[in-house]
C-alpha cells in the first residue's frame, strides 16, 4: 500500500482518485473547490489537505489533474505548492494535458530539490476515466515510470514511456491532431448520410466494420446526428491543447494546415456560444449558416 495524493478532483481525477483508494492505496486528495474533495472524502473515505502543500507531505506520490500550465503551475509553486511539502524521494505524476516545456520545466525544478517527476497526460475522456481504460502518455526518466507503471495501470488500459521528459506532452499532441481530424471525417459523414436519407445508426454500424471505423465514429456518429454534445471534453478544451501543438510545430518544422482550419471552426462555434459542448459539436459548423 502506497501513500498517493491527488490533487485536482474534476470530471477526470475524481474517479481516477477513486480507482487508487479502491485498490487499497492510503490517498490523500486536494481540490481547489474544497466541497468536491469533501464529497470525495465522504463517499470513498481517505484524507482531506486543505493545500497542495499539505496533500504533498508523507506521501509516497502525487498526482495531479488540473485545467492548464497555470493551473499546473499554481499547484507546484509557491509556499502552499507541492514542492514545498513534498520529501526527497517523492514520485511527482502530471495527469494534466498541458504543454511539454512545462513538463520540462517541472522535470528539472523536480531534480533539482530531489524529487522525480513524469508527464503523463491521459486519453479516453470521463468514461475511460470512470472505467479505469485510459491510455496514460509518460515522459521521463525509465527508472522512475517502473516504479510508478503498477499504479498507473490501476487507471490506465495502456501505460507507456514515449520518451524523456516531455515527451508524454508531445505524444498527447498527436493524439488531439487525430482526434481533431477524425472528428472533422465524422461531422462531414453524418451530415452527408443525413441529407442522402440514410439512418446515422445504420451508416455507423455498417462502417465501423470497416476501414472506416474510429472511436469517434463507434461513440459519437449517433448523438452527433441527435444534436447531443454533453460529454465532457469541451471545445474550449481542445482548443487550448491544438493551441500546444501550433506552439511545437512552429519549433519543429511540422506543417498543421487541417487542424488549423478545424481549429477555425471550432472559433467560430466558441463565437456562437458552444464553447461547453463536446468536441463532437464540430458538426454544427455544418450547419446552414
Amino acid at each position: 500500500m502506497a501513500k498517493i495524493s491527488f490533487v485536482g478532483l474534476g470530471v477526470m481525477g475524481y474517479p481516477m482518485a477513486r480507482h487508487l483508494i479502491k485498490a487499497g492505496h492510503d490517498v490523500t486528495v486536494y481540490n481547489r473547490t474544497t466541497a468536491k474533495a469533501e464529497q470525495w472524502v465522504k463517499e470513498f473515505g481517505g484524507k482531506l489537505a486543505l493545500t497542495p502543500r499539505e496533500a504533498a507531505i508523507d506521501a509516497d506520490m502525487v498526482m495531479t489533474c488540473v485545467g492548464n500550465d497555470d493551473d499546473v503551475r499554481s499547484v507546484y509553486y509557491g509556499e502552499n505548492g507541492i514542492f514545498a511539502g513534498a520529501s526527497k524521494g517523492v514520485i511527482l505524476i502530471d495527469h494534466t494535458t498541458a504543454s511539454a516545456d512545462l513538463a520540462r520545466e517541472l522535470y528539472q525544478a523536480a531534480k533539482e530539490i530531489g524529487l522525480d517527476f513524469l508527464d503523463a497526460p491521459v486519453s479516453g475522456g470521463q468514461a475511460g476515466a470512470e472505467n479505469a481504460v485510459l491510455t496514460v502518455m509518460c515522459g521521463g526518466d525509465e527508472s522512475i515510470f517502473r516504479l510508478a507503471e503498477d499504479i498507473l495501470k490501476i487507471y490506465g488500459k495502456a501505460v507507456t514511456l514515449v520518451g524523456e521528459s516531455g515527451c508524454g506532452q508531445l505524444c498527447k499532441m498527436a493524439n488531439q491532431l487525430c482526434i481533431a481530424g477524425v472528428l472533422a471525417g465524422v461531422s462531414e459523414a453524418v451530415r452527408f448520410a443525413q441529407k442522402a436519407g440514410l439512418d446515422v445508426k445504420t451508416v455507423r454500424d455498417v462502417v465501423k466494420m470497416g476501414s472506416g471505423s474510429s472511436w469517434q465514429l463507434e461513440n459519437r456518429a449517433e448523438t452527433m446526428g441527435e444534436n447531443k454534445f454533453d460529454f465532457g471534453f469541451a471545445i474550449d478544451w481542445i482548443r487550448k491543447d491544438l493551441g500546444f501543438c501550433f506552439d511545437e510545430a512552429e519549433r519543429n518544422g511540422a506543417k498543421l494546415p487541417f487542424a488549423k482550419q478545424i481549429d477555425e471552426a471550432y472559433a467560430e462555434l466558441q463565437q456562437r456560444g458552444l464553447g461547453r459542448c463536446d468536441t463532437s459539436a464540430l458538426i454544427r459548423f455544418l450547419d446552414d449558416k
